[in-house]
């Protein structure tokens, strides 16, 4: 599930799953109903987050809505992947076999199961009896070839409709692109119909205005965000957008207001919302662990990191007139346009419990192998640090995890002994019991701990300030040569990708593994 910025919401049955999840109370005045298509994994927290809020308008509408849900996966060979794991792939059976069984009560199976999305391979005995559904023949379905073949299908159905982003959506066969909360599901599909219209349509509320300013700079390439709007949109249904550029004389005063009263307010681009955001109860429930208080204004986290103060490092100009222009400006210092090419370096920057940096790690071990020493490896940790605290993309746990990591790399740096360590954790990335990867290859725990004590902040401290000033926010992201990025997840792509640069080297003539070693696609975890 990929992301700009900080903030972008994520995103077959036999023949494909078709039902709708009726009540006989609603009466069926249409003689087409609208049809509406989930694609959509088990265990997704935006995919279960869309099943909760359409679950109120299914009940609504009745008859007069056909709504079809199918699962995200592939299949190789026999087996039936997706991207959360096995207990994700028996979570998709499960449901897909209640919708076979139970087409007019299956939501409450899945309305139940999504209470506790991490327990739907198993949830669904219990919330079968919930919902009414036979838990005998639910469960010959889940265990038996039927299952199976259902998800087969429904995997085959979402990959036909190009959905790859849980949750995507097709409304009367057209991309969705309204809001995702219950409200603004049910106004999109009332809108649809042309002439007799369901009871539950009459009566649809107003949203509240709310007013939002996008504040950025036509001078950084990377600021436009302009494409958040629609998605804003998603959540606040009677959204205003006023776009304000910094070197206007609005854009500047508001910047400026903003920073004499926050000097953490630095870097653009900038959403800020007045507050009739607060008007939008509902709206801004959803946004809320994403807002910071800047002044009079709440402030979404974008993670932008260019600073419309500071000195542009590539336009041949003197911006901040200090008689410096562009990497002679001491601020472009770290800038990747005026850093020092190192020949045969890889940076590897990573969250810890990001599943595709861990798949990263893993793969630089073949890459040092590779070249036998030719290869000089840093590795970073991706995160921020908010009021004080080192925060990171999977919690506080994450956090934990790559502080003793960035201690193992300090501790044991010769020979990249510390790859021993990273490479067992990133193989069980959920699990607590970090020790059992000590013990061996001279690893200690007890090093680690006395580290972890005395400077770990500090180290971790130390990296995440290095990937902000480089903008790295994707985990794996890689440098070559202290200044060329590039992305990869297995030996084969890091190592071509390397060889762009270092292409000298012995090892660049070598073919080495593709394999991603397990159910997760190329991609990041982007914050």
């Amino acid at each position: 599930m990929k992301k700009t910025f900080l903030f972008l919401f994520a995103v077959a049955t036999l023949f494909s799953c078709k039902s709708s999840s009726n009540t006989s109370s609603v009466k069926k005045v249409v003689d087409k109903p609208i049809t509406l298509e989930f694609y959509v994994m088990s265990q997704c927290p935006y995919g279960v987050k869309v099943m909760q809020a359409i679950s109120p308008v299914i009940e609504q509408l009745g008859p007069n809505l056909d709504f079809q849900v199918n699962y995200i996966g592939d299949k190789k060979g026999d087996q039936l992947n997706s991207m959360h794991g096995p207990k994700e792939v028996t979570g998709d059976i499960a449901q897909l076999c209640a919708i076979k069984l139970a087409p007019n009560t299956f939501m409450k199976m899945i309305d139940c199961q999504n209470k506790s999305p991490q327990q739907v391979d198993t949830n669904w005995k219990e919330c079968a009896k919930e919902a009414d559904i036979n838990q005998s023949d639910l469960s010959n379905c889940i265990e038996g070839n039927e299952g199976k073949a259902l998800l087969d299908a429904s995997f085959e159905k979402s990959q036909s409709r190009g959905a790859s982003g849980s949750p995507t959506i097709f409304l009367n066969n057209k991309p969705y692109q309204g809001g995702r909360q219950t409200k603004q599901f049910l106004k999109a599909i009332c809108n649809e119909y042309s002439g007799a219209k369901p009871e539950a349509c009459t009566n649809i509320p107003v949203p509240p205005k709310v007013q939002a300013f996008f504040l950025s700079d036509k001078r950084c390439p990377k600021c436009d965000i302009a494409p958040l709007e629609p998605r804003l949109r998603n959540e606040f249904g009677g959204l205003t957008v006023t776009h304000l550029d910094y070197m206007s004389e609005e854009g500047k005063k508001l910047y400026n207001e903003l920073h004499e009263k926050n000097a953490n307010f630095r870097f653009l681009p900038a959403i800020l919302f007045d507050k009739s955001i607060e008007q939008d109860k509902d709206g801004m429930a959803t946004i809320q662990r994403f807002l910071v208080d800047v002044g009079d204004y709440k402030s979404l986290r974008l993670g932008g990191q260019f600073d419309p103060t500071a000195e542009i490092c590539d336009n041949k100009i003197d911006d901040t007139n200090n008689g410096k222009i562009d990497c002679d400006d001491p601020t472009c210092k770290e800038d990747l346009i005026c850093r020092p090419e190192k020949p045969n370096q890889i940076d590897l920057f990573v969250m810890s419990q990001c599943p595709y940096g861990a798949k990263a790690v893993i793969a630089m071990q073949d890459v040092i192998k590779n070249f036998a020493g030719k290869l000089k490896l840093n590795i970073h940790f991706i995160g921020s640090e908010q009021g004080g605290k080192l925060t990171s993309m999977h919690g506080p746990a994450e956090v934990e995890e790559d502080i003793r990591q960035a201690c193992a790399i300090k501790q044991y740096t010769k020979n990249q002994k510390y790859m021993s360590y990273l490479t067992c954790r990133s193989a069980d990335y959920r699990s607590p019991n970090w020790e059992a990867c000590t013990g061996k290859d001279g690893i200690s725990a007890s090093v680690i701990k006395k580290c972890v004590e005395s400077e770990g902040e500090a180290l971790l401290k130390k990296d995440f300030e290095l990937a902000q000033l480089l903008n790295i926010n994707a985990s794996p992201t890689l440098l070559a040569n202290n200044k060329y990025k590039f992305n990869g997840i297995d030996a084969e792509t890091i190592k071509k990708n390397f060889c762009q640069y270092n292409s000298s080297l012995d090892g660049c003539k070598n073919t080495l593994s593709s394999n991603t070693s397990g159910n997760v696609p190329a991609g990041s975890c982007a914050q």
